[in-house]
Formats: structure tokens, sequence, C-alpha cells
């Protein structure tokens, strides 16, 4: 299926130095925000109580949150947790309370404004669990980008490995700002949501690439901004309607999924966005300024082939 009934030609390495300008501003402002603002780590992270309750009659996240609030609990974070008679509370540490005393008070605090909730369970994570979830999830990034950068180097040549890298690097950075900058927790949801990022990602990227690759053996007259024009025009049509399709499931978990996917969901959104802008404007353009070229992308010719196997 094809999107146009033909090819494309659209010039998009003309403006490749603007957009590669345009992107080292954005990815140094994202790590400013970063940097200056920061995450609102979740429990996950900082350490904290998780309490489940469960009510008779449909409840409103609202209300438990300004009943929360009022009795104290400004700082709790309220959730639906399955059907909207479940309800999630996430509570920071305080100084001197157990557990089970936080989330007695909880509870004694919803039934004095009239709220009958059940207590389901009681969860508590250390500030030292929470610290090593932190730890492990930046290694896992660091993992994934070497694995990243092994994997392209061995299947097409290392300077594409370096401009996947590059684009990786640069979609995770954007996502984790621009989330930097909504009132949202960032726990593990998020973090396994940056993750995907990074595969969905580079999956476009290697589409392309592969196609450039082919497309040096075809076009061997050609010069690399040429091939590389072809390669993004020839995989357009099936980027657009694969990144649409993803697009409208995100958004339909975003709208219908709950607050407890939500955060993933707009996650993976801005990913999805970016990732689609970085495999056109940030990978190839990279590639090209590396300098890959017909002779790094195909294999050397061996003694005795053929005229027609000469690349």
């Amino acid at each position: 299926m094809r999107l146009f009934k033909t090819v494309p030609k659209i010039d998009f390495m003309r403006l490749r130095r603007f957009w590669l300008g345009f992107s080292t501003v954005t990815s140094l402002l994202a790590i400013a925000v970063i940097l200056i603002k920061g995450f609102h780590f979740g429990i996950d992270f900082t350490g904290g109580t998780l309490i489940e309750l469960t009510y008779p009659q449909p409840m409103q996240t609202e209300t438990v949150r300004d009943t929360l609030a009022q009795a104290g609990y400004g700082d709790t974070v309220v959730q639906h947790f399955g059907t909207t008679h479940d309800v999630l509370v996430r509570m920071p540490p305080r100084e001197g309370l157990t557990s089970a005393e936080i989330s007695n008070k909880v509870v004694d605090a919803l039934k004095a404004a009239g709220q009958e909730a059940e207590l389901r369970r009681v969860e508590f994570v250390g500030p030292q669990v929470g610290a090593e979830l932190a730890e492990n999830g930046a290694l896992a990034l660091i993992f994934a980008l070497i694995g990243i950068l092994v994997y392209i180097a061995l299947r097409f040549e290392s300077k594409l490995a370096l401009a996947a890298v590059v684009a990786t690097l640069h979609d995770t950075l954007l996502t984790a700002g621009f989330y930097a900058l909504l009132p949202w927790d960032f726990d593990l949801t998020v973090l396994a949501a940056l993750l995907t990022v990074v595969g969905y990602s580079l999956n476009d990227t290697i589409v392309i690439f592969d196609r450039i690759r082919e497309n040096f053996r075809l076009m061997r007259s050609a010069p690399a901004l040429e091939v590389v024009n072809a390669s993004i025009n020839q995989t357009l049509s099936r980027s657009i309607m694969t990144h649409v399709t993803v697009a409208l499931v995100l958004i339909a978990l975003w709208v219908f999924g709950g607050h407890l996917n939500r955060p993933f969901a707009v996650t993976m959104l801005l990913g999805v966005v970016i990732g689609t802008y970085s495999s056109i404007y940030i990978a190839s353009p990279v590639a090209v300024l590396l300098g890959v070229d017909r002779k790094a992308m195909l294999p050397v010719r061996k003694e005795g082939l053929g005229a027609d196997d000469r690349p």
C-alpha cells in the first residue's frame, strides 16, 4: 500500500544545516530544562507509600484529592486503578510515620469526609530502593545506546552507527525535556516509555539507512546527497502511515486510558513525533556530514568477480 501514486521528490537535504542547528539549540534547551527544573520523581525513585482503596460506588479522583488536601496531605497523587471504584493514593515519605500509620490516617480522613473506603493494599518503597531504580534506569538507557552503536556498525557502517546514536540521543533528550515541563511524576512507566522511544526511533532510522545502502548500489553515479534524498522519499509513504497509525493508538490511550496510562501515552506520542523528525533531519544529515559514501557502504571488490558483480 502506498500513500502517494508516485515517489515524491522533496529536497529534504536542502535545509539540513538549518535543521541540524535548530536541533542542536533545542537539545541544549532540553538539557537546561532537565538540569534547572528537573523531574518530579514519583515514589518509584524517591520512596514513599502506596495505598490502594476500593469504594462501593464510583469515586472521582478530584474528590479524594481535595479531601486529602484539606486533611493536610496536599502532596499526594490520586489515580484510578482499574475501575472508577478503585483508587490509588501515592504519598511521599512522612518523617516519624510508618506506612501503616500513614494509611490509617488517610482512611480516617476519608471517613471523616463521609467517604467509606476499604483499604486493599499498602506498599512502601524506601529511598534506597528508589535510588537503585534510578541508577538501573540510567544504565539501561546507556546500554541500549551502546547496543545500537554496535548493531548498526556491524549491520551497516560505523558512520551510520554514529549518526543513529546521535539521533537517538536527540530523541531521548527532547522527549525527556518536554516531559520535565509537565506537572506529572516521572516513574518507571515513563522510563519504560523513554526506552520504547529509543527502539521506535531506531526502527525508522534503520529503514532509511537500509534504503540508502541499497540506493548506493543502484545509483552508481549519484552523489551522497542525492542518494539520501531519494532514500527518504522512497520510504516516506511507509513512515507516514506507520507513524500516523501509532499516533492514533497513543491518542486513544491518552484520552480513554485513564490517569495511570496517560504519562506513558504522552511520552510515547512525543517520542513518535520527535523520532519521525530526527530520522529525516538528524540521522541522515549527520551521516552525510560524517562523509558516508558509496565506497564505505558497499563491500570491497574481490578478485575473479565478473563485470556485472563489480561495485
